[in-house]
This record gives C-alpha cells, structure tokens and sequence, in this order.
C-alpha cells in the first residue's frame, strides 16, 4: 500500500532538496529534518504503555512508547537519513544492508547484512532516499525476511510508478511510504523530476 506524505512541511524541504542549487551541506541537514517529519507520521500508529511518574507536583500515569524499532538503511545513500530517526527515537537499534548491481544482469547483489538480535520482534523501517526500479529496496526486504524480520515499513523521498509497481508486487505485505510520487524513469533509470542521485548529493561525489 503506497501512502503520500503531503504535510506542507514535508512538501517544502523536498522542493528545496530537488534544487540544483542546493549544496551538499544544506541537502543534508534537509535531508535528516525531512526524514524526521516522515518518521513522525509514519509512527503515528506504534503502541504505548503506562508509566508512572512524578511530577513537580503530584503523581499521575503517563505513557510511553511501547515499541522495539530497528532501522535499516540501505547502503550507502540510505545512512543519511539515519541522523533523521534517531533524533526522534533514539533508543532505535540499527542494521544495515550493502547491496551493488550486477554490470552484466543489472539484478542487486547482497555484500554486507547486519541486523541486530530484535528484528524478529520489531517494528522495522527500511530507508532509502530512492524507490526507482525497486530492484534494491525488493532485495533488502527480501533479506529482512530471511533473517525473521516481520513488520516493515519502507520509507523513501521520492518514488517512481514503476518501482512502486514492482515493489508491491515482491513485496504486498510492506507498506511504502513517500514524499512524492514523480512522473516516471529515464532511460537510465533516473527518477524524473527527482533530485538526482541522492547519495552523490549526500556525500559530495
């Protein structure tokens, strides 16, 4: 199921992002502020439980959330929206995923997995700037799954229709969460309008 995050908020650092003018440093701290907004949301649902506590002046039942979160970002543009989540949950485990593209059948290739001992349990959220093919984000889930991962959300910036296709038809289960649908790929598999490639914009490569 796709959901389209359209707060104004959301709505504006992204048309900031996908600025040509936008340098490296501005993209990023728009990048971990945006990825705050979305996690807000996309959170809306997680359980709480009681907590008592004291106040400044008196007793009372508070709640708290209730929930393991792991985050997985996918290597390597993914990692610049950890700093995003964390701010918000920081009591969230980390696991990371290193896939690279085969240059001969352009299928994704796992090279490193990593994920901490609760992801069987928790709520998951895989990161990715990007949903274009959905050949990565297909594959990460896919490795969720084998290692016991259960309840996942995909969170991205910007998707494609094709890959959003694709991807709910891997992957029915998994809920996809983005700042906008854009028009289509390229004949590179660029998503257009986009914002380019993210991890380049992250890093300054």
């Amino acid at each position: 199921m796709l959901h389209v995050l359209d707060h104004p908020l959301i709505q504006s650092k992204l048309t900031l992002m996908r600025d040509v003018q936008t340098d490296n440093e501005t993209f990023r701290r728009l990048l971990e502020e945006l990825t705050a907004l979305m996690v807000y949301e996309i959170t809306r649902q997680y359980p709480l439980r009681d907590r008592p506590i004291e106040t400044p002046l008196e007793s009372m039942m508070g709640r708290v959330l209730d929930a393991s979160i792991v985050l997985v970002p996918i290597l390597r543009a993914g990692t610049g929206m950890l700093g995003g989540v964390l701010h918000l949950v920081p009591m969230a485990k980390v696991g990371h995923i290193g896939l690279f593209r085969d240059p001969e059948t352009l299928d994704p290739v796992e090279y490193y997995c990593k994920l901490p001992p609760e992801t069987p349990e928790a709520h998951i959220i895989l990161v990715d700037p990007m949903l274009a093919t959905g050949g990565s984000a297909i594959e990460a889930t896919r490795i969720i799954k084998r290692e016991g991962g259960k309840d996942i959300q995909f969170l991205c910036l910007v998707a494609a229709p094709e890959g959003i296709e694709t991807y709910a038809a891997a992957h029915p289960d998994v809920p996809i969460y983005t700042a906008a649908l854009d028009r289509q790929l390229n004949e590179k598999g660029y998503i257009l309008p986009g914002l380019g490639d993210a991890g380049d914009r992250i890093f300054g490569t």
